[in-house]
């Protein structure tokens, strides 16, 4: 059965949290004197208040969680994070209907960036603050974070909370304990972030601008205080900062460590995950690059930037902009949408399919090509030279065939809704990607998503949701063998 109490106590330590951030924007909002200040206080009350409710409620819980009540708390953690954290946007009327402020909010936590805002210029600062804070938090997992700064509130569960929230289908640790483990991957994370920041401020931003542009980048969200994201600074330098911060949050975290705490930078071009994911980004590049030059009459240096910034914040999932892709020719659409499909390294801050799961899916492919001239052949599945069990290439398949599927029903929804074909297909991959921007000349990069009719933007929101938790963990709970007593 699924233990009510320790899934109320968690929640209620969680809702805590929320509140210790939501104070961080309300002292921003008294720092500038503007009008959210109101909001947040309220939000902070109402957050604090709840969080002690549920406390209460699992004051008499055992400390034991199974891995059904792990996919539970994680799926109602998202969902109810983003129901108080749409609180600031309604109370102080910057959103003015639950719809629009649930699809921010879930859209910042889940680091898909996809705004229905037409102008963020006007907000106070406080509220652009927790619009990208909700994106940093959320890059590597609420719950993860959590384990990071609290083990002793999951306990023995945290291996199977990591496993119903982390990305990709191969989970590496760096230490036994999964806490420690934890802590230097948000370690890692930090430290991209603060290098970010002052990298931006060094080229040239506001204090403001560069601790919001960093943390959306290495979130690889996409949310950001401008209307014009990344080209509003017209910088190439900027740009160029950007596209390697994306870059690196791309790649997975336990490599990362690895290269730059250990120095083992060699072992990043051994993985076969990185290998594909470095190419696929400079293929793209080469070919968008050419594209722009023979038809958009771009030169050297802005086609490869334009092409390379798109190419690397599609792939990662981040959704900044320098150029308006919706302008390029079609052919680009389809480079770009495969990008948003496959996605970066798993174990990164990044969404989509993920590289490992590509070079999975090809070695299967090649082992069976094999086997056709070979039918006795054994060929096992291998990565990094690891062998990758049958249990694991079977949950591939499915994750695949499911992965699709939702992508084409949804897809067909939106058209029956009267979107076109090309948006229709681009925001649904791009919500359960966790992208952002779509595609085509009606909801493009430079576009919000406000128009789209609210039940859609229902629709996007549980694909986010969906796709920042990779699939399964959600879609269990709608198994009748979930909720059958075991």
């Amino acid at each position: 059965m699924v233990n009510y109490p320790l899934i109320y106590k968690i929640i209620g330590s969680l809702l805590l949290l929320l509140g210790v951030l939501l104070t961080c924007c309300t002292c921003i909002s008294l720092y500038y004197m503007e009008d959210d200040m109101m909001a947040f206080m309220l939000s902070t009350l109402v957050s604090y208040s709840c969080g002690f409710l549920f406390k209460f409620m699992g004051r008499n819980a055992t400390n034991n969680l199974s891995r059904r009540d792990s996919y539970l708390l994680v799926t109602l953690t998202w969902t109810i994070f983003s129901l108080f954290g749409m609180l600031p946007f309604l109370i102080g009327g910057y959103i003015t209907n639950v719809t629009d402020a649930f699809f921010e909010t879930m859209s910042g936590f889940t680091t898909t960036g996809a705004t229905i805002i037409d102008d963020v210029e006007w907000m106070p600062h406080a509220i652009l603050f927790w619009r990208t804070q909700t994106q940093w938090i959320g890059a590597l997992g609420i719950v993860f974070f959590t384990i990071a700064i609290l083990p002793s509130m999951v306990g023995s569960g945290s291996v199977k909370v990591f496993s119903a929230e982390a990305t990709g289908p191969i989970r590496s640790k760096m230490h036994p304990r999964l806490s420690t483990t934890a802590k230097w991957i948000w370690s890692i994370y930090s430290a991209l972030t603060i290098a970010c920041i002052l990298s931006f401020y060094i080229a040239g931003m506001g204090l403001f601008d560069s601790i919001n542009y960093a943390m959306t980048t290495t979130a690889t969200g996409g949310f950001a205080p401008h209307n014009d994201s990344a080209a509003f600074f017209q910088s190439p330098t900027i740009e160029y900062i950007a596209i390697l911060f994306q870059f690196l949050a791309g790649v997975n975290f336990t490599m990362l460590y690895l290269a730059i705490f250990r120095f083992k930078i060699a072992n990043l071009f051994k993985s076969s995950e990185f290998k594909l994911y470095i190419f696929v980004v400079i293929a793209a590049t080469v070919w968008i690059g050419w594209l722009l030059m023979s038809y958009n009459g771009y030169g050297l240096e802005r086609a490869f930037r334009s092409a390379l910034f798109q190419v690397v914040s599609f792939m990662t999932t981040t959704g900044l902009f320098n150029d308006d892709a919706a302008l390029w020719p079609h052919i680009t659409w389809v480079i770009l949408g495969c990008l948003m499909f496959l996605g970066a390294c798993s174990g990164s801050t990044t969404g989509g399919f993920k590289c490992v799961r590509g070079v999975m899916i090809m070695k299967v492919m090649r082992n069976e090509f094999s086997k056709l001239l070979h039918p006795n052949a054994v060929l096992p599945v291998k990565i990094n030279g690891q062998p990758v069990s049958q249990q694991k290439i079977n949950s591939l398949l499915a994750f695949f065939a499911i992965f699709t599927l939702m992508v084409l029903l949804s897809a067909t929804i939106m058209i029956v809704s009267g979107i076109d074909n090309t948006n229709a297909i681009t925001i649904a991959l791009s919500c359960i990607s966790n992208v952002g921007p779509s595609l085509g000349t009606q909801i493009g990069p430079e576009m919000s998503w406000s128009q789209l009719p609210d039940y859609i933007k229902w629709t996007c929101s549980f694909l986010m949701l969906v796709g920042r938790l990779e699939i399964m963990s959600v879609l269990v709970l709608f198994t009748r063998g979930f909720w059958k007593d075991s």
